[in-house]
């Protein structure tokens, strides 16, 4: 991976993005920004290796997804994201079934937890210019088994990192935010935004 340290040295007027994500929750971000973007994935693998940190394991993943999509999309900018749920120092990932989903739901339940994204941006010719992490944190109130039951079985959790989705019907098991809601939901807007503002200046 190529590094760009200097965003200004590579401003230009590229208006197109090209989302290295399949996430539905950030293309519609993008959306709301009124940002131009055309989406491409990778099969970039999104599993953690042994003892790996959650900050650096959202961060390897979002790096490696953009450095495959910028090797298929030469001379455009590519976004790249991956976010993960951490608690007590483990991520959790997406859930593999019902099972695994009510297990997260009660992990979260009644404590704070930390939502990880990682961002990474790719200039054309494939260098990278940043690859933060920016960090939320988030409180759910007790939740009883019913209401986990009843959560997982509206489909909701299936594709969510831990197993839940805040713009959507686990909005009521949130007592407190601490950070950007958006990086919860999958990209945090404000840094995004600033990004493209200095790109496209």
């Amino acid at each position: 991976m190529r590094r760009v340290d200097n965003l200004s040295a590579i401003r230009d007027q590229t208006r197109m993005l090209v989302l290295g994500s399949a996430s539905p929750r950030r293309a519609a971000l993008l959306r709301e920004m009124q940002v131009p973007f055309r989406v491409r994935v990778s099969d970039v693998p999104e599993t953690p290796r042994p003892d790996e940190a959650p900050a650096d394991f959202a961060r390897r993943v979002a790096v490696d997804k953009g450095d495959a999509v910028a090797r298929l999309c030469p001379g455009e900018w590519v976004l790249a994201a991956d976010t993960v749920v951490a608690v007590d120092g483990a991520i959790l990932g997406k859930p593999r079934d019902a099972a695994d989903a009510r297990r997260m739901l009660r992990l979260l339940a009644d404590r704070t937890h930390e939502v990880l994204t990682a961002v990474a941006l790719f200039a054309p010719g494939g260098a990278c210019v940043d690859a933060p992490v920016v960090r939320t944190s988030v409180s759910f109130r007790p939740l009883g088994d019913e209401e986990i039951a009843a959560y997982v079985a509206s489909g909701e959790p299936a594709d969510k990192a831990g197993a839940y989705a805040i713009q959507g019907l686990a909005s009521r098991f949130v007592s407190r935010i601490n950070g950007s809601y958006s990086n919860v939901v999958g990209l945090p807007v404000a840094l995004v935004c600033g990004w493209l503002d200095e790109v496209c200046a």
